[in-house]
């Protein structure tokens, strides 16, 4: 009788203690997928930058037999977001706080690098994941939409959130989550986006309805094109031709 085809499983929560030590007799790396609960307008869901980088670290994982820690789910917001229901935000120094800790544990547990993924371009965010220190291990930060994807975008160049680029991975990745009936265009100068950003703005201007870009643009298709874009680029940058220590 032939017996059915095992796949390994790379998510910590799926193995028990005992074959996470055998794995790392081979391989102590650990991918760390880090989302956001945040808003990008009414037609994606909160968790659309966590699904992003969960479906990058499940594939790298895989492809590079890399163990990959839980996703964790929070990070840190603009706060002009604040007032959008169901949106949570960590302070930096929180997250970089509850990030360095879970790394102390799998740095004693013989962990010797993480990459951490990310896919929010906050400042303060990317800041208190790229200041985590653990000892006798490196610390890689990946931001997924730091990657340039304007060879795919059709819609007018500008600042992006929940725009064009996100709304279209999404239909690639989860299209039974994206509500494009829903989905409004809003175009902001990159001054003001950049005020947005830095947290100088109390609120988005009257009229946006959270996401920025043009979400109406986007399909499948281009989606794909853009995450095996950014995959091919963690690929190079992290697996296959990673900086030394010295280049970073």
């Amino acid at each position: 009788m032939t017996q059915p085809v095992v796949h390994p499983h790379y998510a910590l929560e799926d193995l028990p203690w005992s074959e996470v030590a055998g794995r790392m007799a081979t391989e102590r790396r650990l991918i760390v997928p880090i989302g956001v609960c945040d808003q990008y307008g009414p037609h994606l869901p909160l968790g659309a930058g966590t699904r992003v980088v969960e479906a990058l670290a499940n594939d790298l994982a895989r492809e590079f037999g890399v163990l990959r820690a839980p996703v964790f789910p929070f990070g840190v917001n603009v706060p002009a977001e604040a007032d959008y229901a169901g949106t949570a935000s960590l302070r930096a120094k929180t997250l970089h706080r509850a990030l360095n800790e879970v790394a102390a544990a799998w740095s004693a547990h013989g962990f010797n690098e993480f990459i951490a993924i990310t896919a929010s371009p906050h400042e303060p965010h990317v800041e208190a994941i790229a200041t985590i220190r653990a000892v006798h291990a490196r610390v890689r930060v990946v931001d997924a939409l730091s990657v340039d994807l304007s060879q795919f975008l059709e819609g007018e160049r500008g600042p992006e959130h929940g725009g064009e680029a996100l709304t279209s991975i999404l239909l690639h990745l989860q299209p039974e989550r994206v509500r494009m009936e829903a989905a409004r265009d809003f175009l902001m100068g990159a001054e003001e986006f950049r005020r947005f950003t830095r947290g100088q703005l109390k609120r988005l201007p009257a009229g946006c309805p959270g996401s920025v870009g043009q979400p109406t643009r986007a399909t499948a298709e281009k989606g794909r094109a853009m995450y095996e874009h950014i995959l091919q680029k963690i690929r190079h940058k992290v697996f296959i031709a990673p900086p030394r220590d010295d280049e970073e």
